[in-house]
Formats: C-alpha cells, sequence, structure tokens
C-alpha cells in the first residue's frame, strides 16, 4: 500500500470512529412532544367539529383549565343522535364530536419514532385517534389529507398514558376502513385529531347519546427500545459503509 493510500485510509477510520462513536449524538431524542396542554395558548391550534356542521345537534368544547395537578386540556360535551328537521345535508343520524389541529408549518417528520402516547383522563368512553398526513394515496385530483384512525380507550377517571404504535393505525376515508396494504408516511404528518362517536367503538366501553369528557394533558411521539435498536444499526451502517443485515 503506497504512502498516499496508508494515510488516507487511516484518516477515514478515524473519521469512521469518531462518527461511529458519536451516533448517540446524532440520533433525536426517545420522545418528541407534539402537542402539550399546559397553556391556554395552545387553543390556537386547534379547532372543533361535530354533525351539527351537518344538520346534527351535538356540540363539544376544548378548554385549558387547572385540574389541581397543573393545567391541562378538557375537551367535551354532548352527543345527540337526533339531527334538524328539515336539514339539507342528507344525513339521518348524528352522534360525533371531535378536536383537529390546526394544520402544521408545513409538516412534521416522525420517520424516527414508531409509537405515539398520549396522557388521558377518560370517562368510559372509546375515542378515536387520527393522524393526517400528505396526500399520496388518493388520486392527484383530491385535496383530502390522507387519515390514518386507532381506537384509544383508557381507564374512567384515572390519568393513564396510552401508547399507540403507528402500525397501529389504519388507513380511512371519511371513516371507513380502507380493505388496502397501505403504509403510513411518517415524515410527512400534517395535522392530527381526536374524536368520539356515540356508537361503535370498543366491547364494554361506554357508549350511546349523552356528555363525554376526555382530559389531554400531552402528546408525544415515542421511539421504543427495540425501533431504537434498529434504528441505530441503520444509522452505523450507513456512516461506516457497511450495509450487511
Amino acid at each position: 500500500m503506497s504512502r498516499f493510500r496508508a494515510l488516507w485510509q487511516a484518516s477515514l477510520n478515524a473519521t469512521k470512529k469518531a462518527l461511529t462513536g458519536n451516533l448517540e449524538d446524532l440520533m433525536p431524542p426517545t420522545e418528541r412532544y407534539i402537542f402539550n396542554f399546559n397553556s391556554k395558548e395552545e387553543l390556537k391550534k386547534w379547532h372543533l367539529y361535530s354533525d351539527s356542521e351537518y344538520g346534527g345537534l351535538s356540540s363539544a368544547s376544548l378548554e385549558i383549565a387547572d385540574s389541581g395537578n397543573g393545567m391541562n386540556g378538557i375537551f367535551s360535551g354532548n352527543l345527540s343522535l337526533d339531527v334538524t328537521e328539515g336539514s339539507k345535508w342528507k344525513i339521518t343520524r348524528g352522534g360525533f364530536c371531535g378536536m383537529r389541529s390546526k394544520k402544521f408549518d408545513g409538516f412534521i417528520d416522525l420517520d424516527s419514532y414508531d409509537t405515539i402516547a398520549l396522557k388521558l383522563k377518560g370517562d368510559g368512553r372509546c375515542y378515536i385517534s387520527t393522524i393526517y398526513t400528505e396526500n399520496w394515496v388518493n388520486s392527484p385530483g383530491q385535496q383530502e389529507d390522507n387519515s390514518w384512525q386507532s381506537f384509544v380507550f383508557v381507564p374512567k377517571d384515572n390519568w393513564y398514558i396510552a401508547k399507540i404504535p403507528l402500525a397501529r393505525y389504519l388507513p380511512t376515508w371519511r371513516g371507513n376502513v380502507i380493505d388496502a396494504e397501505l403504509e403510513m408516511n411518517p415524515s410527512r404528518i400534517v395535522g392530527m385529531s381526536l374524536s368520539v362517536n356515540a356508537e361503535g367503538g370498543i366491547p364494554d366501553a361506554r357508549s350511546g347519546p349523552g356528555d363525554f369528557k376526555m382530559e389531554i394533558d400531552w402528546i408525544k411521539a415515542l421511539r421504543t427500545e427495540i425501533f431504537g435498536v434498529h434504528l441505530w444499526n441503520f444509522w452505523a451502517r450507513r456512516i461506516t459503509g457497511n450495509n450487511t443485515k
């Protein structure tokens, strides 16, 4: 080996060693706040919707209040199956409310994470967590974001951290699951929502018309230990040039 090549190889090896040694510093943190309901400023990031937009009689509110252990969000209201007589909208039954985040400035990249965590205090009802991604599943002419949904149910009247793997979110269109093999693109997330229906959900959950109340402390993205190992190995191979599995 020539002297020049030996120096070049030594420099390359030293660079690889330095980069590999600092790989943990290059990795994103193991958790990332997406929403934190500890300030009334958080209200500006959300808007409410319900069947009342289509002639239904359900109602919802979102407020930030002190629960005794600090500030947190309270999503509450009333679910009604009735509809306004003579409504121009062709719905025969109401019964849904939701809170949806306003679109992010561009999108957020959660490609380094595999789980959504929500710290919640429930009321016995089953709720729906929705992730909206940049439109690439629907036809180019459609302006709707792609939606991915999962049920979320937590014990009544107790704070609980619900963890939902991204792989558990199913592709949906207008509330119906799309029967196709589709994969979410977590690097192009444009918004999220939390909603509740009077009917449906999981067995043994409270259902039917009436009041609802869900308290929310925060929503985070998590990287679990197993996913973190795979991600670390991926970046290690990229940096060192070793592409073997």
